[in-house]
């Protein structure tokens, strides 16, 4: 079905110089690019509503299970795949699948997306474009936030640190407690879309599912060990990878727990900017395997006053560099509520 739109898109595009997408039957127009990485690119988009969509009641909003996701003032993001190959076209469909298992406040939810065959520059080869449409979050992510905070020398409140991290704890317990359980494999700031509230903490969601897979892994061959490293190696952010990523034993048991260690990492960053090994890479000689694998952790100067000692131990028990030693997704929510009744005001 998305295929017979690629015509139309081809049609619209000379018509309005690159200007409108269609997804299935919604169009939009793109605004401007919010960003992009590797074949992707992020674009506002706000929906072109045809006179007949009108008058039904609203074009993409009758396809929302959840009338929250609808746009106010009908802006959406809009996610472009550029296609060049059946493993790509693979990995696509599969991010589609596992976004459409989750639904949560604290996940980003993917409410449409097409997947359209373009004409290929070369004769007889056929390339795809996946255009994947999310609700919009204009203040950025966390890691954006992080940049913009660090030159102005801010730092979040206590208490706003700890109610980030809960909404991200929220919306991993629901991937971790899906039968089958999934991990995330990729928590980090960049992939935590912030939301400014007057009179509220920031909402935080957890967004891009393009290394999300089953969680639990039995590793029994140092076959199966090396193959996991290497597909760690490209789908987990190095600085953020957990050490049994970096370094798997030839009999092991995978499990939730990788993305218990990421957390911490990104409890540290929600503080202090930075994943807790960056330093390493800024070393000379420095080696970011091995200040992982060691948990060698830094604690730079933070506000004045400093964050509690007590978050500093909570960065601690998530970074344990033994897998089966590190607390899970329950242990931790128990925690940070408990932190969040002591120091919140």
């Amino acid at each position: 079905m998305g295929c017979s739109f690629s015509g139309l898109n081809a049609l619209y595009d000379a018509v309005n110089g690159g200007g409108d997408v269609w997804i299935n039957e919604n169009r939009f127009r793109i605004v401007r690019q919010l960003g992009e990485g590797g074949f992707a690119y992020v674009y506002l988009v706000k929906e072109v509503l045809t006179d007949s969509s009108s008058a039904s009641g609203g074009g993409i909003a009758k396809k929302f299970k959840d009338p929250s996701h609808v746009s106010d003032d009908g802006t959406y993001a809009m996610k472009k795949v550029l296609i060049q190959n059946s493993e790509q076209l693979e990995l696509v469909r599969e991010e589609i699948r596992v976004s459409a298992l989750f639904s949560h406040p604290n996940l980003l939810p993917l409410l449409d997306h097409a997947i359209v065959s373009v004409k290929a520059t070369q004769e007889g080869s056929s390339k795809h474009e996946a255009y994947l449409l999310f609700p919009v979050h204009l203040d950025g992510t966390l890691l954006d936030n992080a940049k913009t905070m660090k030159a102005k020398r801010e730092f979040y409140s206590t208490s706003d640190v700890l109610q980030i991290f809960r909404q991200l704890c929220a919306g991993l317990k629901h991937m971790h407690s899906f039968e089958p359980s999934y991990a995330h494999n990729d928590v980090k700031p960049g992939n935590v879309l912030i939301t400014h509230r007057k009179g509220q903490p920031p909402l935080a969601i957890l967004m891009d599912f393009g290394s999300a897979r089953p969680a639990k892994k039995q590793i029994r061959t140092r076959s199966d060990a090396l193959q996991l490293q290497e597909w760690a190696s490209e789908h987990c952010s190095a600085p953020f990878r957990a050490p049994e990523l970096w370094d798997c034993p030839s009999h092991a048991d995978i499990d939730e727990r990788t993305d218990i260690w990421s957390l911490g990492c990104t409890l540290y960053a929600i503080m202090y900017g930075v994943s807790p090994f960056e330093y390493a890479l800024g070393e000379s000689g420095g080696s970011l395997q091995l200040a992982i694998v060691n948990a060698q952790i830094k604690w730079p100067t933070g506000p004045n006053p400093p964050y509690p000692d007590a978050l500093h131990q909570f960065v601690t028990w998530m970074l344990q560099p033994q897998a089966t030693v590190r607390p899970r997704i329950d242990d931790i929510i128990i925690h940070v509520d408990k932190l969040i009744s002591k120091f919140s005001h």
